[in-house]
């Protein structure tokens, strides 16, 4: 309680600093408003927000101003959806797995192994009909999703080469502190561990942990890759970034601005797609540069990580309580 007071405190000055900026006339006023990311300059996250911020800049021409703060400036994940469901921070961008502590029914997206490949992701995340179910879930806590975008998949990196399921078997791996995260990882076999990011690159470097799991973008900006023999593309989640906004500061918006606000969002979510996925490439280049072995993960072992999470599937099924809309997701 104390941490999320004073990221708001720090807030108002932030705002204060950025009304500054308006012109004295009506005519030429700027709006300047906060965006809040926990990940670091050199991601896709910021790109997305970067994006957003220059396009709505760019269709108001000017009128309008969105200053990011990244690497956890105003807070970690938490501070950041409570500032934006408070009104607090107006814009965020972040991943939906810290998000689920607050809309349980987000736990959709940790489904494990649904996709063959991004494509499919995105096919599923542009169905209006699909995107309007899950702008419902963030409604009940005064938020809007603006746009959907990823880091592409999460895979895992280790000190153990695995190309079958007993592979997976006592292997040490650092997961988010999310139960259904962790409940996957249990089910195919390996010891889940929760643990502060900022530890990871140290567990790894001392042995704490054989192995975590990230998007590639996150394994080459922390040079995790540095500690592991192994990148394992188990491509068990899509690592999706949602661009959310509260609802009250958008009810204070006039429908120009929150129209120009929803056309930038729109535009952001492409080019963040786009340059995700250029980036892969390049990511697995500077592992391979680095020693590190990239291990494909074949059809059948895929298939037999998804039957190992037959009971966690059912788990997130009854979680969701929508059945129309977990089989829009999985596809069945």
């Amino acid at each position: 309680m104390k941490k999320r007071i004073s990221v708001c405190l720090m807030l108002v000055f932030v705002m204060a600093a950025a009304l500054s900026l308006t012109g004295c006339h009506e005519s030429s006023q700027t709006y300047a408003w906060v965006l809040g990311t926990a990940s670091p300059e050199d991601t896709v996250t910021q790109i997305y927000a970067e994006k957003f911020a220059g396009e709505v800049e760019r269709l108001s021409d000017g009128a309008m101003r969105i200053e990011v703060y990244a690497n956890s400036s105003l807070g970690g994940d938490t501070e950041l959806i409570e500032c934006c469901m408070t009104g607090d921070i107006p814009f965020v961008v972040q991943n939906t797995a810290p998000q689920v502590s607050y809309l349980p029914r987000l736990c959709l997206f940790d489904l494990p192994c649904v996709f063959s490949d991004i494509e499919e992701l995105h096919e599923v995340l542009d169905n209006e009909a699909f995107m309007e179910k899950i702008n419902e879930i963030y409604a009940e806590k005064g938020l809007e999703l603006l746009g959907m975008s990823d880091q592409n998949f999460r895979v895992m990196s280790s000190n153990v080469a695995v190309e079958s399921l007993e592979d997976f078997s006592g292997i040490k791996i650092r997961t988010m502190e999310n139960s259904y995260h962790m409940a996957f990882w249990k089910a195919i076999g390996a010891n889940p561990t929760p643990m502060s990011f900022s530890e990871v690159y140290i567990g790894l470097q001392q042995n704490t942990i054989d192995a975590q799991e990230n998007p590639y973008e996150v394994i080459v900006s922390n040079k995790f890759y540095e500690q592991q023999d192994y990148v394992i593309q188990t491509n068990h989640l899509p690592h999706l970034l949602s661009l959310i906004v509260s609802e009250d500061f958008m009810e204070s918006l006039s429908e120009e601005q929150q129209e120009i606000i929803r056309e930038a969002a729109t535009t952001a979510c492409a080019y963040a797609r786009e340059q995700a996925q250029e980036r892969v490439d390049d990511r697995i280049a500077i592992c391979e540069e680095a020693g590190t072995t990239i291990v494909e993960v074949s059809d059948e072992l895929v298939e037999e990580m998804r039957a190992a999470s037959a009971d966690l599937y059912e788990e997130i099924r009854e979680a969701v309580g929508d059945d129309e809309l977990y089989y829009m997701y999985v596809g069945e």
